[in-house]
Protein backbone atom coordinates (compact mmCIF):
# COMPACT_ATOMS: atom_id res chain seq x y z
CA UNK A 1 0.00 0.00 0.00
CA UNK A 2 1.43 3.23 -0.82
CA UNK A 3 2.24 5.82 1.90
CA UNK A 4 3.55 8.90 0.51
CA UNK A 5 0.98 11.70 -0.13
CA UNK A 6 2.78 14.82 -2.36
CA UNK A 7 0.87 17.79 -3.72
CA UNK A 8 -2.13 16.34 -2.27
CA UNK A 9 -1.91 13.36 -3.86
CA UNK A 10 -0.84 9.16 -3.49
CA UNK A 11 2.27 9.18 -5.03
CA UNK A 12 4.80 6.75 -5.90
CA UNK A 13 7.83 7.34 -3.81
CA UNK A 14 11.01 7.68 -5.91
CA UNK A 15 13.65 8.12 -2.99
CA UNK A 16 15.18 5.75 -1.12
CA UNK A 17 15.81 6.52 2.88
CA UNK A 18 18.75 5.51 4.37
CA UNK A 19 17.77 5.60 8.07
CA UNK A 20 21.07 3.00 9.30
CA UNK A 21 23.94 4.20 6.15
CA UNK A 22 26.98 3.45 8.52
CA UNK A 23 29.49 4.37 5.39
CA UNK A 24 30.04 5.22 1.86
CA UNK A 25 30.13 1.59 0.71
CA UNK A 26 26.26 2.00 1.36
CA UNK A 27 26.64 3.93 -2.04
CA UNK A 28 28.02 1.45 -4.35
CA UNK A 29 25.02 -1.14 -2.91
CA UNK A 30 22.65 1.03 -4.55
CA UNK A 31 23.64 2.94 -7.72
CA UNK A 32 21.76 5.35 -9.19
CA UNK A 33 18.94 5.89 -6.69
CA UNK A 34 17.48 8.83 -5.69
CA UNK A 35 18.73 8.84 -1.70
CA UNK A 36 17.81 10.44 1.39
CA UNK A 37 20.72 11.15 3.46
CA UNK A 38 21.11 12.03 7.26
CA UNK A 39 22.79 14.96 7.78
CA UNK A 40 25.55 13.05 9.70
CA UNK A 41 26.31 10.73 6.69
CA UNK A 42 25.99 14.36 4.50
CA UNK A 43 28.43 16.11 6.75
CA UNK A 44 30.48 12.58 6.49
CA UNK A 45 30.87 12.08 3.14
CA UNK A 46 30.28 14.62 1.21
CA UNK A 47 33.05 14.24 -1.15
CA UNK A 48 31.60 10.73 -1.84
CA UNK A 49 28.71 11.89 -2.47
CA UNK A 50 29.60 14.47 -5.01
CA UNK A 51 30.15 11.72 -7.71
CA UNK A 52 26.68 9.96 -7.28
CA UNK A 53 24.85 9.04 -10.11
CA UNK A 54 21.32 9.72 -8.19
CA UNK A 55 20.01 12.84 -6.97
CA UNK A 56 20.61 13.22 -3.07
CA UNK A 57 17.92 14.75 -0.59
CA UNK A 58 18.84 15.19 3.23
CA UNK A 59 17.03 14.58 6.36
CA UNK A 60 16.87 16.49 9.43
CA UNK A 61 16.49 14.89 13.03
CA UNK A 62 13.82 16.40 15.47
CA UNK A 63 17.00 17.87 17.45
CA UNK A 64 18.94 19.16 14.36
CA UNK A 65 18.44 22.69 12.44
CA UNK A 66 18.50 23.89 8.86
CA UNK A 67 21.04 26.33 9.97
CA UNK A 68 23.16 23.35 10.17
CA UNK A 69 23.05 23.11 6.07
CA UNK A 70 24.37 26.41 5.58
CA UNK A 71 24.18 28.25 2.54
CA UNK A 72 24.20 24.72 0.43
CA UNK A 73 19.95 24.52 0.87
CA UNK A 74 19.30 25.08 -2.66
CA UNK A 75 21.35 22.14 -3.57
CA UNK A 76 19.00 19.54 -2.46
CA UNK A 77 15.85 19.01 -4.24
CA UNK A 78 13.99 17.32 -1.40
CA UNK A 79 14.33 17.58 2.52
CA UNK A 80 13.05 15.45 5.25
CA UNK A 81 11.83 16.27 8.77
CA UNK A 82 11.73 13.76 11.04
CA UNK A 83 9.15 13.51 13.98
CA UNK A 84 10.88 10.12 15.92
CA UNK A 85 7.33 10.42 17.78
CA UNK A 86 4.24 12.14 17.54
CA UNK A 87 4.36 14.44 20.46
CA UNK A 88 7.78 15.57 19.13
CA UNK A 89 7.05 18.84 16.90
CA UNK A 90 10.07 20.45 16.66
CA UNK A 91 10.33 19.68 12.82
CA UNK A 92 7.41 22.19 12.53
CA UNK A 93 10.05 24.77 13.10
CA UNK A 94 12.45 23.39 10.81
CA UNK A 95 9.50 23.64 7.83
CA UNK A 96 8.48 27.03 8.52
CA UNK A 97 11.88 28.60 9.09
CA UNK A 98 12.98 26.75 5.24
CA UNK A 99 10.05 28.03 3.79
CA UNK A 100 9.95 31.41 5.16
CA UNK A 101 13.72 32.49 6.22
CA UNK A 102 15.67 30.58 3.78
CA UNK A 103 13.06 30.81 0.61
CA UNK A 104 13.68 27.00 0.13
CA UNK A 105 11.14 25.86 -2.83
CA UNK A 106 11.97 22.04 -2.93
CA UNK A 107 9.91 19.13 -1.47
CA UNK A 108 9.88 19.02 2.49
CA UNK A 109 8.75 16.10 3.42
CA UNK A 110 7.67 14.51 6.76
CA UNK A 111 8.60 11.27 7.90
CA UNK A 112 9.03 9.29 11.20
CA UNK A 113 6.07 8.95 12.90
CA UNK A 114 3.56 10.80 10.77
CA UNK A 115 -0.47 10.53 11.21
CA UNK A 116 -3.12 11.82 9.90
CA UNK A 117 -3.78 14.27 12.86
CA UNK A 118 -0.59 15.92 12.04
CA UNK A 119 -1.20 16.62 8.54
CA UNK A 120 -3.25 19.90 8.34
CA UNK A 121 -0.96 21.56 10.12
CA UNK A 122 2.10 20.08 8.95
CA UNK A 123 0.75 21.73 5.59
CA UNK A 124 0.63 25.07 6.85
CA UNK A 125 3.83 24.91 8.48
CA UNK A 126 5.28 24.11 4.37
CA UNK A 127 5.43 20.47 4.16
CA UNK A 128 4.41 19.63 0.82
CA UNK A 129 5.06 15.76 1.05
CA UNK A 130 4.20 13.24 4.09
CA UNK A 131 5.69 9.95 4.40
CA UNK A 132 2.66 8.40 6.59
CA UNK A 133 3.70 5.66 9.56
CA UNK A 134 2.36 2.07 8.08
CA UNK A 135 -0.91 2.06 10.07
CA UNK A 136 -2.48 5.46 8.33
CA UNK A 137 -4.90 5.44 5.13
CA UNK A 138 -3.54 7.39 2.71
CA UNK A 139 -7.17 8.34 1.54
CA UNK A 140 -8.50 9.32 4.80
CA UNK A 141 -4.66 11.44 5.23
CA UNK A 142 -5.38 13.33 2.02
CA UNK A 143 -9.36 14.38 3.42
CA UNK A 144 -7.45 15.62 6.39
CA UNK A 145 -5.92 18.06 4.71
CA UNK A 146 -9.21 19.77 4.34
CA UNK A 147 -9.89 19.09 7.93
CA UNK A 148 -10.47 22.73 8.56
CA UNK A 149 -11.81 25.71 6.01
CA UNK A 150 -9.25 28.19 7.63
CA UNK A 151 -7.15 28.61 10.24
CA UNK A 152 -6.56 32.33 12.77
CA UNK A 153 -2.95 32.44 12.84
CA UNK A 154 -0.37 33.72 10.27
CA UNK A 155 1.29 30.42 8.71
CA UNK A 156 3.17 29.81 5.51
CA UNK A 157 0.08 28.50 3.60
CA UNK A 158 -1.55 31.87 4.84
CA UNK A 159 0.88 34.57 5.80
CA UNK A 160 -2.29 37.08 6.99
CA UNK A 161 -3.42 36.55 10.03
CA UNK A 162 -7.58 35.97 9.98
CA UNK A 163 -8.29 39.26 12.20
CA UNK A 164 -6.72 40.80 8.74
CA UNK A 165 -8.44 39.34 6.34
CA UNK A 166 -11.92 40.49 7.61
Amino acid sequence: MPNLIKDRAIAIDRWTLLKDATGPEVLTAIPGKNLIVPLRFWQDYAIELEGYAGDIGIWLDSDETVSEIGDLLSEFPLIALNFPVFADGRSYSNARELRERFAYAGEIRAIGDVLRDQLYYMSRCGFDAFSLRHDQDPDRCIAALDDFTTGYQATVAEPIPLFRRR
